[in-house]
């Protein structure tokens, strides 16, 4: 299962801590982010299915449950949209930068679990818990948790792998993001070799979408702008109603807009609840739209990142976009 190289030395005692307080733990609880993708899904999923087989009673919830664009996942209906009861020896919270980001099955953790292991790949972590196993240079959460379950000798089984590369294909859409490296490969090599299916993952969550995503672009396409670089659009709740979408995505929008040849940055304001706008950011390599969404309590990566603004959907605009302004013009840096 392990890869021929392994993280950087100084991750290792931020591993040993979260191995320790895990192999101690009888009862599990793990949560991840409000409007999950396939990285939090999949971490959730990955570590639930290793960590049973190692004979731990294992719990997982996102609020809202699993989208269902996820719903094909192994064991994806072991995931609760809501826990109300329950006390646990340890929390896990994954890929959520913040505290707020893990909502109210995560508030719950918080405080009903003996201790919290935060574990993450966000720069924007605000290192929350007892313990932090957060590795900036992963380029997903599903590789820190892969690299965590390898530290710990443990064995994937299929269902883990499916749900690990399901986690590393989303995040790095497809590996065609910069940080995608040789190590992201080989991960990926290794959860193949387990029986993880990168073809039909990557059929399931790049190439395909449901009709209901086209009902909702042809509404939404008519509020795209396009302006020196910066290409934005508006979801209104109106949108949602009309075309069945989940208010909780934008149907890929995001990360379509980014694709025009002029643009730089993209975001799109989704007006998922009254006086509440989410705001998602891609970027062009070199952009970095993860320290925009920080400064308006957000988080994510350089080149796809996304926070929640209090506010009506102008008045968010108007917060927003001269900041994603700001990021374009002051051009690319260099790439690490």
């Amino acid at each position: 299962m392990k890869p021929k190289t392994m993280p950087d030395a100084t991750a290792e005692p931020q591993f040993r801590q979260a191995a320790a307080a895990i192999r101690s733990a009888d009862t599990i609880l793990i949560v991840s982010h409000i409007f999950p993708d396939g990285d939090a899904v999949g971490t959730l999923l990955g570590l639930g299915a290793s960590l049973r087989e190692l004979g731990k009673n294992v719990s997982g919830a996102i609020d809202g449950g699993v989208p269902p664009d996820l719903a094909f996942l192994p064991q994806s209906a072991s995931i609760a949209s809501q826990i109300t009861q329950g006390e646990f020896d340890l929390l896990i919270a994954v890929d959520s930068s913040d505290i707020e980001r893990i909502g109210i099955a995560g508030a719950y953790g918080l405080d009903h679990c003996k201790t919290v292991i935060n574990l993450d790949h966000h720069a924007t972590n605000t290192h929350y818990g007892d313990i932090q196993v957060i590795v900036p240079g992963a380029v997903s959460a599903t590789e820190v948790a892969f690299d965590l379950l390898s530290f710990m000798d443990i064995d994937l089984e299929y269902d883990a792998a499916y749900a690990l590369l399901t986690g590393l294909v989303t995040d790095t859409q497809g590996f065609r993001i910069h940080a995608t490296n040789a190590r992201t490969l080989e991960i990926a090599q290794a959860l193949m070799k387990l029986g993880a299916p990168l073809p039909e993952i990557m059929a399931r969550t790049l190439n395909r979408r449901p009709y209901q995503d086209i009902e909702l672009w042809k509404l939404v396409l008519p509020s795209v702008t396009l302006d020196a670089g910066l290409i934005s659009a508006n979801i209104t709740q109106k949108d949602y109603a009309r075309s069945g979408v989940d208010a909780m995505s934008d149907g890929g929008l995001v990360n379509h807009l980014v694709n025009v040849d002029q643009a730089k940055v993209s975001v799109v304001f989704k007006e998922t609840r009254a006086n509440q706008i989410e705001v998602g950011f891609r970027s062009e390599p070199g952009y970095d739209v993860a320290s925009l969404a920080y400064q308006l309590g957000g988080g994510g990566h350089k080149q796809a990142s996304g926070c929640t603004v209090a506010g009506s959907l102008l008045e968010v605009r108007d917060r927003v976009l001269p900041l994603a302004r700001q990021v374009v013009e002051n051009g690319p840096a260099a790439l690490d």
